[in-house]
């Protein structure tokens, strides 16, 4: 059920949490300088302190540069390897423009809803 009291304790824990991510992402900023300094940046690292073990591990994520690959992949015909995409923005300019009605993109578009909660203080 939902209370005044449910309200309060919510809005309190959403302030503590800002300033708890807060004060975590300047110490992992003291982390990061710390081990880009012993072991170099982009670099896996570990720290032992008593009973405190601190790591530093590296993720890569790669991905081909969208304009760059496509370009090549044109030049030497390989077509068959490009996904075309709807440019969304080509596509609103047309419809301001009138180039384009909406109803001939009429089952194109969809609809996504992301639910977000908000509590305040009522001041």
């Amino acid at each position: 059920m939902i209370t005044n009291e449910v309200l309060v304790r919510y809005a309190e824990l959403s302030r503590l949490k800002k300033q708890i991510d807060e004060e975590l992402g300047a110490m992992k900023k003291v982390f990061n300088e710390y081990f880009d300094q012993s072991v170099g940046r982009n670099e896996k690292g570990e720290l032992i302190l008593s009973q405190y073990k601190l790591q530093r591990q590296i993720r890569v994520k790669e991905q081909y540069d969208r304009e760059k690959t496509i370009n090549k992949l044109e030049s030497i015909n390989q077509h068959q390897l490009i996904q075309k995409i709807p440019d969304e923005k080509k596509i609103q300019s047309a419809l301001d423009l009138e180039i384009i009605d909406e109803k001939d993109l009429s089952g194109c578009k969809t609809t996504q809803y992301t639910k977000v909660i908000v509590v305040k203080a009522n001041e």
